[in-house]
């Protein structure tokens, strides 16, 4: 190729990729300058729990995409023991200052579900023995307007128990599981934290009657750690079908 056409063609790609630059300066991203922290946990009006600027049961799919400005990975998944949920996968957010993936359980009734499967694309298995179906692109149209259900926040930064106790105080209760990960619980905030012996961070928002579900789930609590029994509750007897499985394969 003659060097001419070389040398004009990488100016035209500098030329383009300056342009590109200056557009990205002049309409800057709307969430730079958001503050949402995860330990800003409150009660809406109606008693969800709100976090990041979103309703847990009101929130839609669609409200976490504009907040987040991705679409995200969506899924249904079939656990072993029969249950479906779908989950969108969020990789590598930065909000906030902050770095962390999420995954948004959606509220889809289960007929909605068994009909969703049915019509999936296709099937693999997760490490977990899991069954993830890739879902038609008409139902995932339709799950924008879906509520969330759960919202899984996992941060990139490891933490010490220091760190989780100076931002979002000291827990209700702390349940030990025997592989060694630790939750701390928030009933009046709705939000589990689950810590593992490396400092690896799981944060589950919840509604009243999810959170209670996932605590009926977890071991008696330790009496090292010096917590009470909890009051019996009706979500004890639930089954563990009745609560979402968070998966990330």
């Amino acid at each position: 190729m003659d060097r001419k056409i070389i040398l004009t063609t990488l100016a035209a790609a500098l030329m383009g990729f300056i342009g590109i630059w200056l557009l990205l300066s002049i309409l800057p991203d709307e969430r730079s300058g958001l503050r949402l922290y995860p330990w800003e946990v409150s009660r809406d009006a109606a008693g969800n729990t709100r976090v990041f600027d979103l309703s847990i049961g009101d929130s839609t799919l669609a409200d976490a995409r504009v907040l987040l400005g991705e679409d995200g990975k969506i899924n249904l998944f079939e656990n072993p023991d029969g249950s479906r949920t779908v989950e969108v996968y969020f990789d590598n957010i930065f909000l906030s200052n902050l770095k962390a993936d999420w995954i948004i359980t959606l509220d889809v009734p289960e007929d909605d579900l068994a009909a969703m499967y049915e019509r999936g694309l296709r099937i693999s298995k997760t490490g977990s023995g899991s069954r993830k179906v890739k879902l038609d692109p008409v139902d995932v149209e339709r799950l924008a307007d879906t509520p969330i259900r759960i919202l899984t926040y996992l941060p990139w930064k490891s933490l010490e128990p220091r760190d989780i106790a100076g931002r979002f105080g000291e827990p209700a209760e702390k349940r030990a599981e025997p592989g060694g990960i630790v939750h701390w619980l928030y009933p009046e905030q709705g939000m589990d934290i689950a810590r593992d012996d490396d400092g690896g961070v799981v944060i589950q928002y919840l509604n009243r009657a999810d959170f209670e579900r996932a605590v009926a789930m977890l071991p008696a609590p330790d009496e090292a750690t010096g917590s009470p029994e909890p009051p019996p509750s009706p979500a004890a007897a639930a089954s563990p079908g009745d609560v979402p499985a968070v998966a990330t394969d």
